[in-house]
């Protein structure tokens, strides 16, 4: 068995190296068709990543990736329990909503204020999450479309509250009032970078043992491979679906709590979706296929692609579309290697040990 495991790891390993090769070459001929140094943009991207005066910038890319790591978390929950959520946009920004709102307004400050936010946050994901659920098992609308509308409303619903109810007028821009200052995330001292990636680090612990150490996790796993064969083996599948659901939107929601507490200290209009936590982190999940362990690796991988564009195109003068279009190339390899797993082992077998 173990023999077998280190196998498998070695062949994702291998796929990987693979895939960072060639989005490496594709950088190199991006970098050539955009007429840009090669040497001074890598230069400029490495140091907007990890440099900066007292790694500004490094700090920078792991407040981000702690927010793409929390959202692929929440994906490889539902996925690995064959439960497709690509909701996790709309639970964020549900968690997020309520999470300024319980902060705002339940009277609460101090450490014990952050914790009621963040479980109320929480508590706003799952619930969002649970709907698409429900509409599963009452109405047949599948996990898939289900979670995927309730991102609109999601968006909608937050939209109109910080436009109107929850409007900090004064500031003229569709937001809420700023939060009270003892219920801002601590920073790390000596740093600008608040703790918000503590508790990300904790949850993926968490996740960690409940995909290997809990009957919850291993019943969900069982799900994933076959929900026929789960359901004649009598685990209760309706139950399965609604708590793998409540967990993946639960984490979405604490990743909107963090941003609101720790980056923003107030809930804007759009905040949590024009930079795209949610689909990032899906993709992240995807690219090291389904693996817990592999979350904080590609989640930094991701952050840091983010990061270093921004920077080449301030320092190097590249597009950084650049950023996007690598993502995209991302995208397609996981695409085929998963059209490539489905092709040789057949649909109904996941390779996500």
């Amino acid at each position: 068995m173990r023999k077998l495991s280190i196998k498998r790891i070695s062949l994702h390993a291998t796929g990987w190296l693979i895939s960072f090769l060639w989005v490496g070459l594709a950088s190199a001929v991006l970098l050539f068709l955009a007429d840009a140094d090669f040497i001074n943009s890598l230069h400029a991207f490495f140091k907007s990543a990890f440099g900066g005066r007292k790694f500004a910038y490094l700090l920078s890319t792991i407040s981000r990736a702690a927010l793409i790591i929390g959202m692929a978390m929440s994906a490889l929950i539902a996925f690995r329990g064959g439960f497709f959520n690509i909701g996790g946009e709309g639970q964020l920004v549900v968690g997020g909503l309520a999470s300024a709102t319980a902060a705002l307004y339940f009277g609460i400050m101090g450490p014990l204020g952050i914790i009621v936010a963040c479980l109320t946050g929480m508590a706003a994901g799952a619930v969002w999450a649970v709907l698409a659920g429900a509409m599963r098992i009452w109405l047949g609308v599948p996990i898939l479309v289900g979670t995927l509308l309730l991102n609109y409303p999601a968006r909608f619903i937050a939209s109109y509250f910080v436009n109107h109810p929850l409007r900090d007028i004064a500031s003229g821009m569709p937001q809420t009032h700023l939060i009270d200052k003892s219920m801002w995330l601590p920073l790390i001292p000596g740093t600008r970078l608040d703790t918000g990636f503590i508790l990300i680090l904790g949850a993926f612990v968490l996740v960690l043992i409940y995909c290997h150490r809990t009957v919850a996790g291993y019943q969900a796993r069982m799900t994933g491979y076959s929900i026929n064969f789960a359901a004649a083996a009598g685990l209760p599948i309706h139950q399965i679906s609604l708590r793998t659901l409540a967990i993946s939107g639960s984490i979405a929601g604490l990743v909107g709590a963090i941003a609101v507490l720790g980056l923003h200290h107030r809930f804007v209009d759009g905040m949590l979706v024009q930079p795209l936590y949610a689909w990032t982190g899906i993709v992240t999940a995807l690219l090291v296929n389904l693996l817990p362990w592999a979350i904080v690796p590609a989640g930094l991988f991701f952050a840091a692609l983010h990061s270093g564009a921004a920077g080449m195109e301030r320092i190097a003068d590249v597009p950084k579309e650049i950023a996007v279009i690598l993502q995209g190339i991302i995208i397609l390899f996981v695409a085929s290697s998963k059209t490539a797993d489905i092709r040789q082992n057949g649909p109904a077998k996941e390779k996500s040990e």
